[in-house]
């Protein structure tokens, strides 16, 4: 007489679906390895495009120019000797820094990509050509100055380079009344750290009126090109080929036009805008050496102005975004599974939703690995064909039919497809991808209606 095994109870349609369910939440763990792999090349991209920034000029911001006028004041202090206080007098110097009346700049930008292995840095170089108006206050006396006690032989007129590195080509020009200045390094005021350039000069001619400045300096950059804007009356305008800009800061442009050709943005703020006065009286300040700039530099301030090169397409942030989406897909596709395992009456294993499943989250590694090669588009292609032609071959085997494996490869085709739609169509993904997870959910209660999910009305017949 031979033994004979018991065969096992069959779980019941609501076992099943709790057992995919458990086998979706088990994917979870690679699917944020994906992520975090996503974050560490980004990581090492920004890495990369730091190297290759290195020694051309970091994210650019220019202020100025401003005229410093030293003048000996009188300063008092009171010590203590032989047990008395005495009151002393002596004189110290100090700055009175003018602002200029009216200021306006001409930028033209000339970017360029530079690439090193598969990664990309856009970088550029900067023509910048000016005139200021300067002229002393009618009030200032009340600024506790008088013109005697100014020292116009020792003015300087400073400017502001955040990375001074960036200089390149034929020294900076400036003249003042057409006589050309010769220019020393530094003294850039606080919006760039100390960095910059500056030249002395006699500034004599302001007693009489005011004087005016012209400058011409080329730079070197990337990312972005930052104005700190000083005067009471601010024109800046820039022109550049480049067809992605983004115009960040508190002050955006007056004008602006963007087309495939390249950017022309002008800039208009006043100093009431600013918030600050054309004067300022203030101790001479030491400027410390300029920290290093990072490639990607801090916001924009709220009295800046900012142009950022932007690159059209940031493949890490759309795979990023598509691996959030990564549920979704193991979501449908093991429902796929699971209706044909509960309606169809084919059993499907753990182990083969588990290689399904391991297949869906390799897609996104593939995607990665690929867009840093060939771009996101063609690379979403590729690996969106390679996976659903392995998923739709291994269906064949496990549903025991070809056309069973159809439906499958027709399934994921439409998932790849509303996908890239969602990952096109941001401002709208979330309205789009609503209204798809409530018409599956209405297929799947109209397709699962009759199904018993405890089986305790097959037993009770």
């Amino acid at each position: 007489m031979e033994d004979t095994v018991p065969a096992r109870p069959e779980r019941t349609p609501g076992a099943k679906f709790l057992w995919t369910a458990l086998i979706g939440l088990v994917l979870a763990i690679p699917l944020f390895s994906v992520y975090l792999l996503v974050y560490d090349r980004q990581s090492q991209s920004e890495t990369a495009r730091a190297s290759i920034a290195q020694g051309w000029g970091g994210p650019q911001t220019i202020a100025g120019p401003f005229l410093v006028i030293p003048f000996l004041d009188q300063a008092t202090e009171t010590v203590v000797e032989g047990g008395r206080q005495v009151t002393r007098s002596r004189d110290v110097w100090r700055e009175l820094a003018l602002s200029p009346e009216a200021a306006e700049l001409q930028t033209e930008l000339s970017p360029e990509r530079r690439k090193r292995s598969i990664y990309e840095a856009v970088v550029y170089e900067a023509a910048v050509r000016g005139q200021a108006r300067f002229a002393l206050p009618a009030d200032l006396a009340r600024y506790g100055v008088t013109i005697d006690r100014l020292a116009f032989d020792r003015a300087e007129l400073r400017f502001g380079l955040s990375d001074a590195r960036g200089l390149f080509g034929p020294p900076p020009q400036v003249h003042v009344a057409g006589l050309a200045l010769t220019l020393q390094p530094g003294k850039g005021p606080a919006q760039t750290r100390g960095s910059g350039f500056y030249a002395p000069l006699d500034a004599s001619a302001l007693k009489a009126g005011p004087i005016a400045t012209s400058f011409v300096y080329a730079m070197r950059g990337n990312d972005s090109l930052t104005l700190a804007p000083q005067a009471g009356d601010t024109r800046w305008t820039v022109v550049s080929p480049w067809p992605h800009p983004s115009f960040q800061g508190g002050f955006l442009p007056a004008t602006r036009r963007v087309g495939d050709n390249g950017f022309s943005a002008t800039y208009r703020v006043g100093n009431l805008a600013l918030g600050q006065s054309l004067v300022d009286v203030r101790d001479p300040v030491q400027a410390a050496p300029p920290e290093p700039r990072a490639v990607q530099g801090p916001d924009a301030g709220e009295h800046e102005a900012r142009i950022t090169l932007v690159q059209p397409v940031d493949l890490y942030s759309q795979v990023n975004r598509a691996v959030k989406y990564g549920f979704l897909f193991i979501g449908f596709t093991f429902l796929a599974f699971l209706m044909f395992d509960v309606i169809g009456g084919v059993a499907v294993a753990g182990v083969e939703y588990l290689l399904v499943g391991a297949g869906l989250v390799l897609f996104f590694v593939l995607l990665l690995a690929f867009a840093e090669v060939i771009g996101f588009t063609a690379a979403y292609l590729l690996a969106s064909a390679a996976i659903i032609g392995q998923i739709a071959a291994y269906s064949a085997a496990v549903l025991k039919s070809w056309r069973r494996a159809v439906w499958i490869g027709g399934l994921l085709v439409a998932l790849y497809a509303v996908l890239y739609i969602l990952l096109s169509l941001e401002a709208y993904s979330l309205l789009i991808g609503s209204v798809l997870l409530f018409v599956a959910l209405g297929a799947v209660m109209y397709v699962t209606r009759r199904v018993d999910w405890t089986g305790k009305r097959i037993s009770a017949t």
